[in-house]
Protein backbone atom coordinates (compact mmCIF):
# COMPACT_ATOMS: atom_id res chain seq x y z
CA UNK A 1 0.00 0.00 0.00
CA UNK A 2 1.57 3.36 -0.71
CA UNK A 3 1.33 5.92 1.66
CA UNK A 4 -1.10 7.91 -0.65
CA UNK A 5 -4.00 5.89 -1.16
CA UNK A 6 -7.63 7.78 -0.78
CA UNK A 7 -10.64 6.48 0.36
CA UNK A 8 -14.38 8.75 -0.12
CA UNK A 9 -16.90 8.30 2.06
CA UNK A 10 -20.21 10.48 1.05
CA UNK A 11 -23.98 9.34 0.09
CA UNK A 12 -24.15 7.58 -3.22
CA UNK A 13 -26.99 9.84 -4.31
CA UNK A 14 -27.11 11.44 -7.71
CA UNK A 15 -26.65 14.81 -6.07
CA UNK A 16 -23.71 13.75 -3.98
CA UNK A 17 -21.90 11.80 -6.62
CA UNK A 18 -22.25 15.31 -8.70
CA UNK A 19 -21.16 17.34 -5.69
CA UNK A 20 -18.03 14.90 -5.06
CA UNK A 21 -16.98 14.45 -8.68
CA UNK A 22 -14.62 17.16 -8.52
CA UNK A 23 -12.74 16.33 -5.36
CA UNK A 24 -12.13 12.50 -7.32
CA UNK A 25 -10.38 14.41 -10.11
CA UNK A 26 -8.76 16.64 -7.62
CA UNK A 27 -7.46 14.07 -5.96
CA UNK A 28 -6.06 11.81 -8.80
CA UNK A 29 -4.68 15.05 -10.13
CA UNK A 30 -2.01 15.61 -7.35
CA UNK A 31 -1.08 11.73 -7.37
CA UNK A 32 -3.72 10.29 -5.25
CA UNK A 33 -4.60 6.53 -5.82
CA UNK A 34 -8.47 6.28 -5.54
CA UNK A 35 -9.59 2.84 -3.88
CA UNK A 36 -13.12 1.59 -3.58
CA UNK A 37 -11.76 -0.40 -0.30
CA UNK A 38 -11.33 1.56 2.74
CA UNK A 39 -9.09 -0.93 4.24
CA UNK A 40 -6.41 -0.75 1.72
CA UNK A 41 -6.79 3.36 2.41
CA UNK A 42 -4.35 5.78 4.18
CA UNK A 43 -6.43 8.74 4.08
CA UNK A 44 -9.95 8.66 4.80
CA UNK A 45 -12.18 11.57 3.32
CA UNK A 46 -15.99 12.09 4.43
CA UNK A 47 -17.58 14.31 2.50
CA UNK A 48 -20.94 16.05 4.30
CA UNK A 49 -20.83 16.72 7.49
CA UNK A 50 -19.57 16.48 11.26
CA UNK A 51 -22.51 13.35 11.17
CA UNK A 52 -20.98 12.40 8.01
CA UNK A 53 -17.78 12.13 9.62
CA UNK A 54 -18.91 10.31 12.66
CA UNK A 55 -20.42 8.09 10.43
CA UNK A 56 -16.94 7.19 8.11
CA UNK A 57 -14.95 7.08 11.21
CA UNK A 58 -17.30 4.19 12.89
CA UNK A 59 -18.04 2.33 9.30
CA UNK A 60 -14.08 2.08 8.58
CA UNK A 61 -13.38 0.72 11.97
CA UNK A 62 -12.22 3.19 14.38
CA UNK A 63 -8.18 3.04 12.44
CA UNK A 64 -5.76 4.68 14.34
CA UNK A 65 -3.23 3.66 10.96
CA UNK A 66 -4.93 6.17 8.28
CA UNK A 67 -5.47 10.15 8.05
CA UNK A 68 -8.78 11.19 8.42
CA UNK A 69 -10.20 14.52 6.95
CA UNK A 70 -13.76 16.09 6.82
CA UNK A 71 -14.89 17.92 3.50
CA UNK A 72 -18.44 20.28 4.73
CA UNK A 73 -20.76 19.97 1.84
CA UNK A 74 -22.81 22.76 4.46
CA UNK A 75 -22.59 26.79 4.69
CA UNK A 76 -20.18 26.62 7.13
CA UNK A 77 -17.60 24.62 8.36
CA UNK A 78 -17.82 22.31 11.67
CA UNK A 79 -15.93 20.63 14.46
CA UNK A 80 -14.40 17.52 11.76
CA UNK A 81 -14.69 19.28 8.75
CA UNK A 82 -11.95 21.52 7.72
CA UNK A 83 -12.70 22.25 4.41
CA UNK A 84 -15.59 23.75 2.17
CA UNK A 85 -16.47 21.51 -0.57
CA UNK A 86 -16.06 24.84 -2.40
CA UNK A 87 -12.91 25.82 -1.64
CA UNK A 88 -10.33 23.43 -3.79
CA UNK A 89 -7.29 25.85 -2.66
CA UNK A 90 -7.21 24.74 1.21
CA UNK A 91 -7.86 20.99 -0.07
CA UNK A 92 -4.67 21.57 -2.50
CA UNK A 93 -2.23 23.09 -0.15
CA UNK A 94 -3.16 20.06 2.07
CA UNK A 95 -2.73 17.55 -0.76
CA UNK A 96 0.66 19.25 -1.93
CA UNK A 97 2.34 19.49 1.72
CA UNK A 98 4.23 16.50 2.77
CA UNK A 99 5.36 17.20 6.31
CA UNK A 100 1.38 17.48 7.24
CA UNK A 101 0.44 17.91 10.75
CA UNK A 102 -1.96 15.83 12.46
CA UNK A 103 -4.07 16.45 15.53
CA UNK A 104 -5.28 13.26 17.29
CA UNK A 105 -8.89 12.96 19.24
CA UNK A 106 -8.92 10.39 21.77
CA UNK A 107 -11.73 7.94 21.56
CA UNK A 108 -13.98 6.27 24.29
CA UNK A 109 -14.81 2.24 24.72
CA UNK A 110 -18.26 1.25 25.90
CA UNK A 111 -18.74 -2.51 27.21
CA UNK A 112 -22.61 -3.41 28.19
CA UNK A 113 -23.08 -6.41 30.05
CA UNK A 114 -19.47 -7.47 30.15
CA UNK A 115 -19.95 -8.74 26.61
CA UNK A 116 -20.91 -6.06 23.46
CA UNK A 117 -17.61 -3.60 23.36
CA UNK A 118 -17.96 -0.32 21.20
CA UNK A 119 -15.89 2.92 20.13
CA UNK A 120 -17.32 6.12 20.47
CA UNK A 121 -15.11 9.49 19.07
CA UNK A 122 -18.50 11.99 20.36
CA UNK A 123 -20.22 10.49 23.20
CA UNK A 124 -22.42 8.01 24.66
CA UNK A 125 -25.63 8.56 25.80
CA UNK A 126 -28.13 6.23 27.61
CA UNK A 127 -32.16 7.54 28.39
CA UNK A 128 -35.25 6.53 29.34
CA UNK A 129 -36.78 4.56 26.65
CA UNK A 130 -40.42 5.53 28.36
CA UNK A 131 -42.03 8.54 29.96
CA UNK A 132 -41.02 7.85 33.13
CA UNK A 133 -37.62 8.07 34.55
CA UNK A 134 -35.27 5.22 35.46
CA UNK A 135 -32.53 5.07 38.17
CA UNK A 136 -29.05 4.05 38.24
CA UNK A 137 -26.03 3.43 40.12
CA UNK A 138 -23.18 5.30 39.24
CA UNK A 139 -19.66 3.78 40.34
CA UNK A 140 -16.07 5.65 39.51
CA UNK A 141 -13.75 2.86 39.45
CA UNK A 142 -15.28 0.75 42.52
CA UNK A 143 -16.31 3.39 44.42
CA UNK A 144 -20.09 3.81 44.87
CA UNK A 145 -20.32 7.50 43.68
CA UNK A 146 -23.94 8.43 43.85
CA UNK A 147 -27.68 6.81 42.90
CA UNK A 148 -29.03 8.31 39.96
CA UNK A 149 -32.59 8.77 39.24
CA UNK A 150 -33.76 10.69 35.91
CA UNK A 151 -33.88 10.87 32.12
CA UNK A 152 -30.52 10.19 31.94
CA UNK A 153 -26.83 10.68 31.02
CA UNK A 154 -24.13 12.11 28.95
CA UNK A 155 -20.24 10.50 28.59
CA UNK A 156 -18.46 12.71 26.33
CA UNK A 157 -15.15 13.01 24.70
CA UNK A 158 -13.33 16.10 24.26
CA UNK A 159 -14.23 16.78 21.47
CA UNK A 160 -18.05 15.32 21.96
CA UNK A 161 -18.39 18.02 24.77
CA UNK A 162 -19.19 20.47 22.21
CA UNK A 163 -22.62 18.59 21.22
CA UNK A 164 -24.98 17.02 22.78
CA UNK A 165 -22.83 17.58 26.33
CA UNK A 166 -22.94 21.51 25.63
CA UNK A 167 -26.71 21.61 25.07
CA UNK A 168 -27.13 20.18 29.03
CA UNK A 169 -24.55 23.02 30.43
CA UNK A 170 -21.71 20.74 29.90
CA UNK A 171 -18.30 22.25 29.72
CA UNK A 172 -15.97 22.08 26.92
CA UNK A 173 -12.81 20.29 27.10
CA UNK A 174 -9.39 21.06 25.53
CA UNK A 175 -9.10 18.21 23.30
CA UNK A 176 -5.40 17.68 24.60
CA UNK A 177 -6.87 16.54 27.96
CA UNK A 178 -7.34 13.13 27.83
CA UNK A 179 -10.78 12.41 29.86
CA UNK A 180 -14.16 11.84 29.82
CA UNK A 181 -17.06 14.04 31.01
CA UNK A 182 -20.23 13.08 32.84
CA UNK A 183 -23.32 14.82 32.29
CA UNK A 184 -26.74 14.41 33.92
CA UNK A 185 -30.32 14.49 32.31
CA UNK A 186 -32.89 16.15 34.11
CA UNK A 187 -32.15 14.36 37.60
CA UNK A 188 -34.42 14.32 40.49
CA UNK A 189 -32.74 15.69 43.96
CA UNK A 190 -35.25 14.42 46.73
CA UNK A 191 -34.83 13.37 50.28
CA UNK A 192 -34.41 9.65 48.83
CA UNK A 193 -32.37 9.91 45.44
CA UNK A 194 -29.01 12.53 45.72
CA UNK A 195 -26.76 13.43 42.66
CA UNK A 196 -23.81 16.07 42.62
CA UNK A 197 -25.91 17.91 40.17
CA UNK A 198 -23.32 19.15 37.86
CA UNK A 199 -21.03 17.88 35.10
CA UNK A 200 -17.78 15.98 36.62
CA UNK A 201 -14.62 15.23 34.44
CA UNK A 202 -12.62 12.16 34.98
CA UNK A 203 -9.25 11.20 34.01
CA UNK A 204 -7.81 9.13 31.27
CA UNK A 205 -7.07 6.12 33.96
CA UNK A 206 -10.18 6.13 35.39
CA UNK A 207 -13.24 3.95 34.48
CA UNK A 208 -17.54 4.92 34.58
CA UNK A 209 -19.93 1.85 35.49
CA UNK A 210 -23.33 2.68 35.66
CA UNK A 211 -25.64 0.39 37.02
CA UNK A 212 -29.11 0.35 35.40
CA UNK A 213 -31.92 -0.58 38.38
CA UNK A 214 -34.41 -3.35 37.59
CA UNK A 215 -37.36 -1.65 37.93
CA UNK A 216 -39.14 -2.10 34.67
CA UNK A 217 -37.67 0.55 33.18
CA UNK A 218 -34.35 -1.90 31.98
CA UNK A 219 -35.26 -1.09 28.29
CA UNK A 220 -32.81 2.32 27.97
CA UNK A 221 -32.38 3.99 24.62
CA UNK A 222 -28.81 4.42 24.17
CA UNK A 223 -26.88 6.19 21.43
CA UNK A 224 -23.02 6.14 20.48
CA UNK A 225 -22.37 9.43 18.43
CA UNK A 226 -25.08 9.61 15.83
CA UNK A 227 -26.02 5.78 16.17
CA UNK A 228 -28.72 3.89 18.27
CA UNK A 229 -27.31 0.95 20.10
CA UNK A 230 -30.33 -1.74 19.67
CA UNK A 231 -29.70 -3.98 22.76
CA UNK A 232 -32.88 -4.28 24.55
CA UNK A 233 -32.21 -5.47 27.92
CA UNK A 234 -29.55 -3.28 29.79
CA UNK A 235 -28.07 -4.82 33.34
CA UNK A 236 -24.31 -2.54 33.43
CA UNK A 237 -22.52 0.04 30.89
CA UNK A 238 -18.83 0.13 31.61
CA UNK A 239 -17.29 3.87 29.80
CA UNK A 240 -13.21 4.31 29.38
CA UNK A 241 -10.98 6.33 27.16
CA UNK A 242 -9.66 3.53 24.65
CA UNK A 243 -6.46 4.40 24.24
CA UNK A 244 -7.17 4.12 20.25
CA UNK A 245 -6.80 8.11 18.61
CA UNK A 246 -8.15 9.11 15.83
CA UNK A 247 -5.99 11.55 13.41
CA UNK A 248 -7.44 13.97 11.55
CA UNK A 249 -6.00 16.76 9.44
CA UNK A 250 -3.85 19.69 11.38
CA UNK A 251 -4.51 22.75 9.25
CA UNK A 252 -2.96 26.54 9.93
CA UNK A 253 -4.68 28.83 12.18
CA UNK A 254 -7.44 26.36 12.78
CA UNK A 255 -7.16 24.87 15.84
CA UNK A 256 -9.75 23.34 18.41
CA UNK A 257 -10.73 26.76 20.20
CA UNK A 258 -10.85 28.62 17.03
CA UNK A 259 -13.47 25.79 15.66
CA UNK A 260 -15.31 27.00 19.21
CA UNK A 261 -14.89 30.16 18.43
CA UNK A 262 -16.16 29.82 15.25
CA UNK A 263 -18.82 27.54 15.73
CA UNK A 264 -20.60 29.40 19.10
CA UNK A 265 -19.19 32.83 19.23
Amino acid sequence: MTRRNLYFYHKKDSEMMEKAGHLYELAEKYGFTIVNDFKQANIIVSIGGDGTFLQAVRKTGFREDCLYAGISTTGTLSMYCDFHIDDTSKMVEAMANEQIEVRRYPTMEIKVDDESSFYCLNEFSIRSAIIKTFVMDVFIDNLHFETFRGDGMIVATPTGSTAYNKSVNGAIVDPMLPCLQVSELASLNNNRYRTLGSSFILSSGRSLTLRVIQDGNDHPTMGMDNEALSIQHVEKIEAKLSGKQIKTVKLKDNSFWEKVKRSFL
